[in-house]
């Protein structure tokens, strides 16, 4: 079957045709983005060449997107830090075409052109299978933020995290990252007391699985180096004085895993939560995971871990061209719940 790509050295494919990206250059006409049209020769090297059918939009996109954070490392490159769709053709010899795959972070729009394009070329060693149980628009509803948040279960459960010790705190709970962690925690078998700024929220964050739902405005956990242990552990994304208030209040041997720095970078604490009560805080990046932990968290993803919910998780669903829109409601901080990228025919 013609499949309408031509081999040129052993590794590098190309398409005979040019075909749509959403680019972001950095030059010397500035910072700027958008969609157009570019040759197959020009995308990242790499052994997996795929159809693109779905990415998804995260912060670290709308950063990249609009130039208001350092992401990329070079120009010009494709956005998204995730892709799904089917390989077109591959060098290595564990992909053949047809198959379904993704890839997450692993240097997609920060190092390598990423997925918001009809095409994608990929590193073979980073490429995902995708999993019986999985669509490839439910992998990318999940993308890199659920995959954050699965992540941030694996390396508590690996630290023993256990649902005796107390429910889980998700900080953000209304955002793409939280709704996840709140509906696959809650899948594991943990009471999540989920906190937003958003009580309006309340009734569909418990329709995710959250036992009880904290105004974040109303909550106070104190000061002080040590509360009383109010929680079990914590998923983060808030960082600075959340963080620490988090820490503060958890329960003997718990964990808070931190994922991301909504409110603040910085941390100010004490030693108090891990020389008296044992408490360990757990850094999740997910864009480096070795490759043997990202695919049995796929794993989990597709089987006991997958959300009950994904499709009330997408909230919208986009092409390529209303890519601009969204990233500026996200930064503003009007985005609710995952925005799912459509891109392919496939899709």
């Amino acid at each position: 079957m013609d499949s309408g790509f031509r081999q040129n050295d052993g590794n590098i494919m190309s398409i005979s045709d040019d075909f749509h990206a959403f680019r972001i250059h950095n030059d010397d006409s500035g910072y700027r983005a958008g969609l157009e049209s570019m040759p197959a020769e020009e995308l990242s090297s790499g052994e997996v060449l795929i159809k693109t059918a779905y990415s998804s939009v995260n912060y670290k996109d709308a950063l990249a997107g609009t130039g208001k954070g350092r992401i990329l490392r070079r120009f010009p490159l494709n956005g998204g830090i995730d892709v799904a769709g089917h390989v077109v053709e591959s060098s290595d010899s564990k992909f053949k075409e047809g198959d379904a795959v993704l890839c997450t972070g692993c240097g997609l729009s920060e190092t390598r052109d990423g997925g918001y394009a009809e095409y994608a070329r990929l590193k073979a060693e980073w490429t995902i299978p995708l999993p019986n149980g999985l669509s490839l628009r439910e992998s990318m509803i999940l993308g890199t933020a659920g995959f954050t948040a699965a992540l941030a279960l694996y390396r508590m459960r690996d630290n023993r995290q256990a649902p005796t010790l107390g429910p889980i705190a998700v900080t953000g709970a209304t955002g793409g990252v939280g709704m996840l962690a709140v509906d696959i925690f809650s899948r594991a078998g943990f009471d999540v007391h989920a906190i937003s700024g958003k009580p309006e929220r309340a009734g569909f964050l418990k329709s995710l699985g959250a036992r009880e739902v904290l105004d974040r405005r109303e909550l106070a956990l104190g000061d002080h180096a040590l509360e009383s242990a109010r929680f079990g552990g914590a998923v983060d994304s808030a960082g600075g004085r959340w963080l620490a208030q988090l820490l503060a209040s958890t329960a003997p041997y718990g964990n808070v895993a931190s994922i991301g720095l909504a409110a603040d970078s910085k941390l100010d604490t004490t030693v108090m939560p891990f020389i008296i009560r044992g408490v360990s805080l757990l850094g999740v990046a997910s864009a480096g995971t070795a490759r043997d932990i990202r695919g049995e968290i796929w794993q989990h993803l597709a089987t006991d871990w997958k959300p009950a919910q994904l499709d009330a998780i997408c909230t919208h669903e986009v092409g390529l061209d209303e890519l601009p829109g969204v990233f500026d409601a996200m930064l503003a901080g009007r985005s609710f719940g995952r925005t799912l990228v459509r891109i392919g025919a496939s899709a």
